[in-house]
């Protein structure tokens, strides 16, 4: 008999199902007699997708209350530049999309790391003399997201370790933890602008360390590292030979006492995956288009880490062809005043922002230099009816409509963060709601009284 097999009981007519078995190398193969295995069902999710935690969307769905009905909602929680419509795109970036549709060029498969000729493009335009760039050391992903998440799956193992900051974006955490790699979290420092506590950092780092994440600019803070910092932060890295992933989405990003400085153009001794995007300069997050740039001129990724990125990339064949072929328009066409205007409008709203806070007993906002937040530091002490910084924004919510994120979703209790996109009239309002709300409930903290008098 053939290995394989279907044996039919009965003749001159199509089975019923249960009169059909699999014969598999002329043994018989009956329903139910697997060895070993009593036959029931027992679907249960995997240990990775039980690992899979977002703390922000944990904090955030608990949060039960409802806003005041009284007031219309304004939300400076969510990290979306368009959800207001105030700041759209340009119409070249929308240009460049419709060209590449209309042209029919882009309806097929890209090779999964992206087209070459795109992968050109993004090379082109990052290069310079300290980080050269060629299109082999390119790849396009959907989202920075997932130029984050392929990073960490070529760098670390299971059971090895990461450097995440503290206050960090709660994507690292997620995704390591559902690759079941170990997080530790160094410190950022808000009296020192959110500088990295850099002694801290490096006691962290041990022989199972894959690579240090660096976010600049910094993803809730709005902090620009200083090219002497960044400079330092290189130092730790080149010293204990860890590689880093720098997090460069908010890059150029930046308010005008602020430079923004690749990390790549600062070192050529440590190996650098960087991972960028559309979704935040160019304002269109929903595109997903990210990429990752690998500095290594050294030579010590190698090979290994170039094809090990490849493989990964495959698991999805790449990022949408359509977004791929308008790139080259994107990136050549998008005029200088475009981004001037978004940078301007951000930092006025910033510097709106943080006055108004400022102003408020009980408040202290940390001033940013760039990206789209701020952070806020609650004086838990004048608020005694609040346990935390969850259940101040919790009552904000309740009795002003105004939605702020609690940093416990960072990892940093008792303060904040605030989305500075929103249109100016409603960063106005929403500050004096907050000042409304702080004065309802803001109370001499004990032996402070006569500072209260003044």
């Amino acid at each position: 008999m053939d290995p394989y097999v279907i044996q039919m009981n009965g003749k001159g007519s199509l089975p019923s199902l249960r009169d059909v078995h699999v014969n598999v190398g002329g043994k018989n193969s009956l329903p139910g007699k697997g060895k070993g295995r009593k036959a029931r069902w027992s679907v249960k999710p995997s240990d990775m997708a039980n690992n899979t935690f977002n703390p922000i969307r944990a904090i955030v769905d608990s949060m039960k209350v409802k806003p005041n009905p009284d007031k219309t909602t304004i939300s400076l929680s969510i990290g979306d530049p368009t959800v207001f419509g105030n700041l759209p795109t340009d119409p070249e970036v929308t240009q460049a999309m419709k060209d590449a549709l209309d042209s029919g060029k882009y309806n097929g498969y890209a090779p999964s790391i992206g087209y070459l000729s795109s992968r050109e493009e993004i090379a082109s335009y990052y290069h310079c003399p300290e980080a050269p760039l060629e299109a082999k050391d390119v790849i396009l992903t959907s989202g920075c997201s997932q130029a984050i998440e392929l990073c960490l799956a070529v760098l670390a193992n299971p059971g090895q370790n990461i450097l995440v900051p503290r206050p960090g974006f709660s994507l690292y955490r997620t995704l390591a933890e559902s690759m079941g790699i170990e997080v530790k979290l160094y410190n950022l420092l808000p009296e020192k602008s959110w500088e990295i506590d850099l002694k801290q950092l490096e006691s962290l780092i041990d022989e199972k360390t894959a690579c240090l994440i660096v976010n600049n600019p910094s993803n809730p803070c709005g902090s620009v590292f200083s090219r002497s910092h960044l400079q330092k932060i290189l130092a730790v890295a080149a010293r204990q030979c860890v590689p880093i992933l720098a997090d460069e989405i908010y890059g150029d990003m930046v308010f005008s006492d602020s430079k923004f400085e690749p990390l790549a153009n600062l070192s050529s001794n440590v190996p650098i995956l960087s991972c960028g995007g559309l979704a935040k300069r160019w304002l269109v997050p929903g595109w997903r288009l990210g990429w990752i740039l690998i500095h290594d001129r050294r030579d010590i990724f190698g090979n290994e880490i170039r094809d090990g990125l490849v493989k990964l990339s495959q698991r999805i064949l790449g990022p949408c062809t359509i977004v791929q072929g308008a790139l080259k328009s994107i990136l050549r066409r998008t005029p200088q005043e475009f981004y001037h205007n978004t940078l301007s409008f951000l930092k006025s709203n910033a510097d709106l922002c943080y006055g108004a806070l400022a102003a408020i007993p009980g408040l202290r906002p940390v001033r940013p230099s760039g990206a789209m937040y701020l952070m806020v530091e609650i004086e838990m002490e004048h608020f005694p009816e609040f346990e935390n910084d969850v259940e101040f924004t919790e009552r904000l919510v309740a009795e002003q409509s105004v939605h702020c994120l609690p940093a416990t979703c960072f990892e940093y209790p008792n303060f904040f963060r605030v989305v500075i996109t929103v249109p100016e009239v409603m960063m106005l309002e929403a500050c004096s709601r907050i000042q409304e709300f702080c004065e309802q409930h803001y109370h001499c903290a004990e032996g402070s009284q006569e500072e209260c008098d003044k």
